[in-house]
C-alpha cells in the first residue's frame, strides 16, 4: 500500500471515529439538557476536538457552555446598547478573509481602556464580536484570524482582568474558533502583561499565536493573506471597517 492510500485510510478511520464519538456525545448531552437537540454536529465537533475526542470531558464542557449562554446571553444575542462603552473606543474592526477563507478581525490594543461598564460589559463585547465574525463566515468555515496591533500600547491600556476573561471565553465557550492570532507592533513593556496571561493559555491556543517582527510584518501577513484582503494599514488594499458598522 502506498503512502497516499495509507494516509487516506487513516483519515477515513479518524473521521469514522469522530462521527461515532459525536453520536455518543449527542446522546449524553441531550439526556442532560434537551435543548442540545437544537445544536448542530459541527458545534459538538468543536467541543469534542477541544477535549481530544474525550466524550465525557467534551460533554461536560459543552453543557457548561449552554448553561453560561442561557444566563449571560438570555436574549440569544447582545445588542449595541449593552456595549456602548466598548464600541465608543473604536478598537475592533472586521473586513476581508485570509487564503483559507477565514474572516479577518483587527484589534488596536492601545485604544482599550477600563471603563465604568466593567468586566461584564467587556465580556458582552466579546460575545458581540464573535456573533459578528460568525455572521461573515462562508459555509463550511468555522475559524477566524485576529491581528492584535499593540502599537502605542502602554500601562494605561493594561487590563489583566479583561485579558484573562478573553482567554477563558475563547477556550471555554468558543473552542476551535481561533485560526491564528498575529500580535504585531508589540512593545517591550507588553511582555510584563504577557508573562501574567500566558500561563492561562492552553497549548492548543498558544500554538496559534504568532509574534510578528516589525521588519517582517507585511511579508509575514502576506503568507496567509492576499494583498487584496489585507488592511491598508499593513500595506494591503482593504480599508478598516469598525465591527459595529459591519
Amino acid at each position: 500500500m502506498d503512502s497516499s492510500n495509507k494516509t487516506g485510510e487513516q483519515s477515513f478511520k479518524s473521521n469514522e471515529l469522530e462521527k461515532t464519538k459525536i453520536s455518543l456525545m449527542r446522546i449524553l448531552v441531550e439526556k442532560q439538557d434537551p435543548s442540545s437537540k437544537e445544536v448542530d454536529d459541527p458545534t459538538l465537533t468543536r467541543f469534542l476536538r477541544a477535549r481530544d475526542l474525550d466524550v465525557e470531558k467534551a460533554s461536560a464542557m459543552f453543557l457548561k457552555y449552554l448553561k453560561w449562554k442561557r444566563s449571560f446571553v438570555p436574549n440569544g444575542s447582545i445588542s449595541p446598547s449593552e456595549i456602548t462603552n466598548e464600541t465608543e473606543q473604536n478598537k475592533m474592526f472586521l473586513q476581508g478573509s485570509d487564503k483559507k477563507g477565514q474572516p479577518i478581525a483587527v484589534l488596536f490594543g492601545a485604544r482599550h481602556f477600563r471603563h465604568k461598564g466593567g468586566a461584564d460589559e467587556f465580556k458582552r463585547f466579546i460575545v458581540y464580536i464573535f456573533d459578528k465574525i460568525f455572521a461573515r463566515m462562508p459555509p463550511g468555515q468555522e475559524k477566524f484570524v485576529l491581528i492584535a496591533d499593540l502599537e502605542g500600547w502602554g500601562y494605561a491600556n493594561s487590563d489583566i482582568r479583561a485579558y484573562l476573561a478573553a482567554v477563558s471565553m475563547v477556550q471555554d465557550y468558543y473552542p476551535e474558533r481561533l485560526g491564528k492570532l498575529f500580535i504585531v507592533h508589540s512593545p517591550y513593556i507588553f511582555m510584563t502583561a504577557w508573562k501574567i496571561v500566558c500561563p492561562f493559555i492552553d497549548d492548543k491556543t498558544r500554538k496559534k499565536i504568532v509574534f510578528v517582527e516589525n521588519k517582517k510584518l507585511k511579508s509575514t501577513l502576506l503568507e496567509d493573506i492576499d494583498e487584496s484582503q489585507l488592511p491598508e494599514t499593513y500595506g494591503g488594499k482593504l480599508p478598516l471597517v469598525p465591527i459595529h458598522e459591519t
